[in-house]
């Protein structure tokens, strides 16, 4: 049965529309990303099918192009449209985390830095960069790879940081393994960089790590 046969209340869009995204499950948000279905399946037929082969809707978000484009009912098109979508929700994010202090709005830091981390199959080191009243002036990706104190380099940090005129900063970077918690190097690192900051006049408010759930706060737990 087409999804336009079904009853009113029971179609994804139209929940959206009543209910809010919210409200919908994985398959549902799929669905209507995908309009349509394929020979046999409705789009909530195939957007299950999907969500079964890739293991979960943030794989499915975070494969490469040959991979996405492999699986039926999917190809370049879609996944241009669903890179595009991702990218306009870093953006909002962005522009939300600017309008308060990061202080004052830690869940939309938070956020911001699951969707530019998270989705990384490496680790990747950044800095949020916060003006004297810590709201946010840039975010930037310095450093890939193995993150640890031989591989991030203090003086790179310091010169950006001069470069955006920052005042204070939040370090961040990601686990691909999904455990957040600290390594003795992360707490090295982190040690390192605020004692190569102070000479600047800079502080260093966090040290977030991203990886599964939320993102963890080094200051929060008292480590730095």
């Amino acid at each position: 049965m087409s999804i336009r046969d079904w009853p009113a209340a029971e179609r994804p869009r139209e929940r959206l529309l009543e209910l809010g995204s919210a409200s919908l499950s994985d398959a549902e948000l799929l669905a209507i990303f995908l309009r349509t279905g394929v020979s046999g399946k409705s789009a909530v037929d195939l957007a299950r099918h999907l969500l079964s082969q890739f293991g979960s809707l943030r794989s499915l978000l975070e494969a490469d192009q040959k991979t996405f484009s492999e699986q039926l009912g999917l190809g370049p098109a879609k996944f241009a449209q669903l890179q595009a979508a991702q990218e306009m929700g870093r953006r909002h994010l962005a522009e939300h985390s600017r309008q308060k202090s990061a202080l004052e709005n830690p869940q939309a830091v938070r956020d911001y830095l699951k969707a530019m981390l998270r989705h990384e199959p490496h680790e990747v080191f950044g800095c949020l960069f916060l003006d004297s009243k810590h709201r946010v002036l840039a975010f930037e990706a310095l450093f890939r790879g193995s993150i640890d104190s031989t591989s991030v380099y203090p003086r790179q940090v310091v010169k950006r940081a001069l470069a955006h005129n920052a005042a204070a900063l939040i370090l961040c970077h990601n686990h691909p393994s999904g455990n957040t918690d600290p390594s003795q190097a992360d707490r090295m690192l982190t040690k390192r960089l605020q004692e190569a900051l102070e000479l600047v006049d800079v502080r260093v408010l966090d040290h977030f790590i991203v990886g599964d759930g939320e993102p963890l706060s080094m200051a929060e737990y008292g480590w730095m």
